[in-house]
């Protein structure tokens, strides 16, 4: 092809017109050259840029699943997008909370209303707190039974929205999760309404008349389990536990057992649904550690309700985000359940806050710990397990402290469920007074929030960093100051052993002078020697000896 161009350039630029060659026949050269170059040309303009993919491609099997993997990433990522695009932001976060508002009104009317109530009652039935100078603050016995006021305010807001259909007051979010029975959002799960009922239940029996810990422990059992047979909470660890199962090529995480018994409603096999196990044995962790962690901080005048107040807002801000993107079928629960727990604890702080007139009581550090817990874990409904780490790190404050009290009474050689005064609101307390230490853990409760809201917009890292370096600088601070205690009782124990031997010492020295100088006192050189005598160990006998001489 480079001879036809130089050429075809050759003859543009030297031909002459001459009696042989006329001007129209130097055209017809110029052109059929130019057409000797298009014909070459043609052939090669015609090929494809990319070279053409063989029909049979041989690959390693390392390189098969490399390619399947990334497949999978891209269709997942595709199916993300196109969900986006399929679900845009139904409305903004202010008409969704506007709409809604009427369950924090009634919840919180409630509890105002009724905690005086429950006040009177407890105190003509005796159920009271009486002062501890060792562990309590308040000098006369207060009125326990708040904890069923909060429990009236928070059932009476949920049967507002089951009754939403009556009465129009509430403006549900735009959803496509509608249940067949009914033209509004999915409710309240009833398995909810039943484990509040059960933790208040045995919290009141233990106000009352004392239960054993492996009751309470059952009872709370026995509210997670509810749980996890509405499937409520079951998929928090489906975000982690999916990559194994792709890994392990069964996604789903289920295998079937064979066995030689044909099971009606089962058959041949028996499934075994990894994923829903592992949710279920998360839940019951999660019930457990949350209502004693709620009980363990519930030390001061409104504390734990003020703490758990600020809990529920930071999850209600979670969960609006949620709605408007239409995350999943609970979305409208949550911010129900959100709003009802918010309210019912704002309606009772006025009654809680210091000086108290009425305590929350196990009945209500209990149903606290329960209703915040059953939030978080329903944020993970959809499998996102970032937003029930999210949900965490709004609830800090308890776990941190119940935390710092297992590893304080293990290093001691405690029991964990022994009694102390080394609390965060202890410790506080003796700095800053009652106040000055529910507004400090007031403080940190708003900053683990933000934090919480910080990690549900894709601030991952960050948020991460910023909790570690918050969480252990309290616990370290907490630790040693608790610790400060011991290591001073150990301090005077040392000094005591030690003083102990140095006068064990002295005696012996003195009782040696006085075997010593007893000759010469019985000759009326010397008195006898004492051991007021005897300074350092040693005998003092030569300040006391004549000039002459011993």
């Amino acid at each position: 092809m480079s001879c036809v161009v130089s050429r075809t350039i050759r003859t543009l630029l030297t031909g002459r017109l001459t009696a042989s060659r006329p001007l129209y026949a130097t055209v017809a050269v110029v052109l059929a050259h130019l057409l000797t170059l298009l014909a070459v040309t043609a052939p090669a303009a015609a090929q494809p840029l990319v070279a053409p993919i063989p029909q049979t491609i041989t690959l390693t099997a390392e390189e098969r699943a490399a390619y399947q993997a990334e497949l999978k990433r891209i269709d997942a990522r595709a199916n993300e997008l196109r969900s986006t695009l399929d679900n845009p932001a139904r409305g903004n976060p202010m008409e969704i909370f506007n709409g809604y508002l009427p369950v924090f009104i009634v919840a919180f009317l409630t509890t105002l209303l009724v905690t005086p109530i429950f006040r009177r009652m407890a105190i003509a039935y005796g159920v009271i707190d009486r002062p501890d100078e060792a562990r309590k603050h308040h000098k006369f016995p207060i009125a326990y039974m708040g904890g069923v006021a909060v429990y009236c305010g928070i059932v009476a807001a949920i049967a507002f929205s089951y009754l939403a259909p009556l009465h129009g007051l509430i403006t549900f979010h735009s959803t496509k999760y509608i249940p067949e029975y009914r033209d509004l959002p999915f409710p309240v799960p009833m398995s909810i309404l039943f484990g509040m009922t059960i933790v208040m239940l045995i919290g009141l029996w233990d106000d009352v008349a004392k239960v054993a810990p492996l009751q309470k422990v059952g009872g709370q059992l026995l509210a997670a389990a509810a749980l996890a047979m509405n499937d409520v909470g079951v998929k928090v660890a489906k975000q982690v536990l999916l990559p194994i199962g792709e890994w392990v090529g069964n996604k789903d995480l289920i295998w079937n057992i064979p066995i030689p018994l044909d099971i009606p409603g089962l058959g041949h096999s028996i499934p075994i649904d990894v994923m829903y196990w592992t949710g279920t044995a998360i839940i019951a962790i999660f019930v457990l550690g949350a209502c004693n962690a709620s009980n363990l901080i519930d030390g001061l005048d409104g504390l734990l309700s003020g703490v758990t107040a600020i809990c529920a807002g930071g999850l209600l801000v979670v969960a609006i985000g949620m709605a408007m993107w239409d995350n999943g079928p609970l979305d409208a629960a949550r911010i129900t359940l959100c709003l009802a727990l918010l309210g019912a604890c704002m309606g009772f702080l006025p009654h809680n806050f210091n000086p108290a007139t009425i305590f929350l009581g196990d009945s209500g550090s209990l149903l606290l710990g329960y209703t915040t817990i059953v939030i978080v874990l329903m944020l993970g409904d959809t499998g996102q397990t970032n937003l029930v780490l999210a949900g965490l790190i709004i609830y800090a404050i308890p776990m941190i402290d119940t935390a710092l009290a297992i590893i304080r009474r293990k290093m001691s050689g405690q029991s964990i469920s022994a009694a102390d005064d080394q609390h965060l609101h202890h410790i506080l307390k003796r700095k800053l007074g009652v106040q000055g230490a529910v507004y400090v853990l007031y403080l940190m409760g708003f900053g683990f929030a933000a934090l919480g809201i910080l990690l549900t917009l894709e601030r991952g890292r960050i948020t991460y960093a910023l909790t570690l370096v918050l969480a252990a600088f309290i616990g370290v601070i907490a630790f040693k100051v608790a610790r400060r205690k011991q290591f001073e009782e150990q301090a005077a124990k040392l000094r005591l052993s030690t003083g102990q031997a140095a006068g064990s010492s002295t005696e012996s020295v003195a009782t040696a002078a006085n075997v010593t100088l007893a000759p010469a006192a019985a000759q009326g050189q010397l008195p006898a020697a004492t051991p007021s005598m005897v300074t350092d160990g040693v005998s003092s006998a030569s300040a006391v000896a004549p000039p002459g001489g011993v």
